[in-house]
């Protein structure tokens, strides 16, 4: 069994993430298979649409393979991480410019790569035990993949509270914030995939389940209050006057490393303005930059090799750092 399982079922091209002892985490055989693989039936007539799934029943996909980048970052190996983040940035645009629909069955953690290989295709199906997150600013990286284009767009200030805390949505949540178009429970998804096989994309709507409230609803007020504000600072100082969920919401910005927080603000703002392939080239060479700093090893190591979850971010407070190295990195 390959990392990544290709084959054709009835109507459909079938993707399935095949990696569950790592959480269907991308590397960038991975990526190059499903690369391939939609390349492959782009022209198939045979192939009326794609789905993808993870393997495992653990995870859609928990990322890209972090710790890799970390190790080819720390050897100086450049070229490794660009490979790796223009190639996975090229199948983030190729799902969205798809021209046949694309159907993602997220069951488990999304987060990450998982959010790239989901959000931008036409039909995204959660459980719920789908867990989705962009919880980037914990190991000093960015919300990438796209999401400088997707978060913006999420109804209100929804987007950049969840790109700047890595606050986790379930299924039925992911729905309502945009992440996802369809509520599917879990015990259907197998018996999904089959009529989607017979049926292609009509069978979504036999499948699909009413959905439950918004946990975020109460919530909403505060977070586009705080959140639409025109900086970091600016949130900071709304959250202090949003009660308890504003003290615990800022205690999670302050955990987060402090310049991950200032350039991921930066470029899910300037994403507002852009088109997809535009954020995806800023992204690329955001990378560059902040694979290189300090605190993305460290968050690495203190969240994922280690698991201390105690990093030690240089510098330690979001009021110290050089806010000009942070447009320098953003230009």
């Amino acid at each position: 069994m390959s990392d990544v399982d290709v084959e054709i079922a009835g109507r459909v091209g079938r993707i399935t993430l095949n990696r569950p002892k790592a959480l269907n985490a991308l590397d960038l055989p991975m990526i190059r298979a499903i690369a391939a693989a939609l390349a492959g039936w782009r022209d198939d007539p045979a192939v009326h649409a794609v789905t993808i799934e993870g393997a495992g029943g653990r995870a859609f996909c928990a990322g890209g393979d972090i710790r890799a980048i970390r190790d080819a970052a720390l050897a100086g190996d450049t070229a490794s991480v660009h490979a790796f983040f223009s190639e996975e940035y090229a199948v983030n645009r190729m799902i969205a410019e798809y021209p046949k629909p694309y159907i993602a069955l997220i069951d488990g953690i999304c987060m990450g790569g998982g959010i790239g290989l989901s959000v931008h295709g036409r039909y995204r199906v959660a459980t719920e035990a789908a867990l989705f997150a962009m919880p980037e600013t914990g190991i000093a990286l960015f919300p990438d993949v796209g999401a400088s284009y997707v978060l913006p767009r999420l109804p209100g200030a929804l987007g950049m509270y969840l790109g700047l805390t890595g606050a986790r949505l379930k299924g039925a949540d992911a729905v309502h914030a945009g992440f996802a178009t369809h509520f599917v429970p879990q015990a259907r998804l197998g018996a999904l995939a089959e009529a989607l096989a017979a049926d292609g994309v009509a069978a979504l709507a036999q499948f699909a389940a009413p959905l439950p409230a918004f946990s975020l609803a109460d919530a909403r007020p505060a977070i586009d209050r705080a959140f639409n504000a025109g900086s970091v600072e600016a949130i900071l100082a709304q959250l202090e006057d949003e009660g308890d969920w504003g003290k615990a919401t800022l205690a999670v910005l302050r955990a987060a490393s402090p310049s991950s927080v200032l350039w991921s603000f930066g470029i899910i703002r300037r994403g507002a303005g852009h088109e997809l392939a535009d954020c995806l080239a800023a992204e690329l060479k955001l990378t560059a930059g902040v694979t290189a700093h300090s605190d993305f090893a460290e968050g690495v190591r203190a969240m994922i090799i280690d698991k201390d979850r105690a990093p030690k971010w240089r510098p330690e407070r979001l009021e110290d750092v050089d806010q000009g190295a942070i447009a320098a990195m953003l230009a």
